[in-house]
Order: C-alpha cells, then sequence, then structure tokens
C-alpha cells in the first residue's frame, strides 16, 4: 500500500529518481488494473453478441448452420447481418480510456526510472505516437468490417505495420527501463533509496 500511495502522490512529479523494484511493481499492478478493464469492457460486450446470434439462430433456423463436435459448437450464418456485431467503437472507445488512464498513472514513474539510469524522461513518448495512431484507426477499420464484406485492405495493412511499430518502440522502452541505475549521483539527482 505504501508503494501505491507512494506512485499516486508523485503522479505529477516527473524529476528524480526511480529504483527498478518499485517501478517494476508499479508497472505490473498498472498492468494487471488494465488488463481487468479490459475484460470488463469486452466480456459483456461479446457475451451480448454471442446472445444475438443465438436469438438470432433461434428465430431463423432456414439462414443458420450449427455445427456440433466434442468440446465445439460453432453457428454459420447465411447472408450479411451487421447488427449481429458488436459496437466495435464503443468498446474501443472504453479501451482508449483505460489506456490514456494507464498511460498517465504510469508517466512520471517511466520519466523516474528514466532518470536512473542517466536518461531524458523524453525516451518514454517513444511509443505514444504508434499507440495513438493505433487508436485512431482501430474504431475505423471495425466500422468499416461493420459496415460490409469489404474492408479497406490498405488500412487494415497500415494498422498492422503501425502496430509492429508500436511493439518494436515499446521493446527499445522496455529495455530501458529495466538497465540499472547510474551509480551515485546523476544530472537528475541522488540514487534513489530502494
Amino acid at each position: 500500500m505504501q508503494l501505491v500511495s507512494g506512485h499516486l502522490k508523485g503522479l505529477l512529479s516527473f524529476s528524480g529518481r526511480e529504483g527498478r523494484k518499485p517501478f517494476w511493481i508499479w508497472a505490473a499492478l498498472n498492468l494487471v488494473l488494465s488488463m481487468a478493464m479490459m475484460a470488463a469492457v469486452m466480456v459483456p460486450t461479446m457475451m451480448d453478441m454471442f446472445s444475438r446470434i443465438e436469438r438470432f439462430a433461434d428465430e431463423h433456423p432456414e439462414q443458420v448452420t450449427r455445427t456440433y463436435g466434442p468440446g465445439s459448437y460453432s453457428i454459420r450464418i447465411e447472408g450479411d447481418h451487421p447488427e449481429l456485431m458488436p459496437d466495435f467503437s464503443s468498446m474501443i472507445g472504453w479501451i482508449g480510456l483505460g489506456t490514456m488512464l494507464s498511460v498517465i498513472l504510469l508517466a512520471a514513474a517511466v520519466v523516474r526510472r528514466l532518470h536512473d539510469s542517466g536518461r531524458s524522461g523524453v525516451w518514454g513518448l517513444l511509443p505514444l505516437p504508434f499507440l495513438t495512431a493505433g487508436m485512431v484507426m482501430m474504431p475505423r477499420l471495425f466500422d468499416q468490417f461493420a459496415d460490409g464484406p469489404e474492408p479497406d485492405l490498405g488500412m487494415f495493412f497500415a494498422l498492422f505495420l503501425n502496430n509492429l511499430a508500436y511493439l518494436a518502440a515499446l521493446g527499445v522502452l522496455i529495455v530501458l527501463l529495466a538497465l540499472r541505475g547510474t551509480p551515485g549521483e546523476n544530472r537528475f539527482g541522488p540514487p534513489p533509496a530502494d
């Protein structure tokens, strides 16, 4: 609890240094909370979609092929039925809000962790342009899937390449965050007390 309250108090403290152990505990806690929030948004949305598909299958058996197997069950629906699709833009909006909250909760800690190894906090911005681009392109792509059978493949590949660049930038940032701090005082202050 002391670690959590210390990080909450330091949300706007972009100066000083932070050791590896408290940073990674805080980052892991944020990851768990982000995953829980995503599940809280996605599971009800997907369960509602499955319920609508099941109801459609019961009401229109002539348009449906049900396949049963050991440990499996599938429904194939003939024709185009966009009303059965979930509201992806709303779901992505909630996930985007959760992602922004996570970035805000981690921002100052990332800067202090980078300072510990003598690096500028600007390195923490490396994945943000790709994250932002992905959050803008994803709802547009999902809307295209919902609107018709043929989405813009150019946008799909642009999003795919953007996501690869995001993962590469995130990987570089993670490596920088994992480096040992500089021994003794550096330009950002004395070593952390942890």
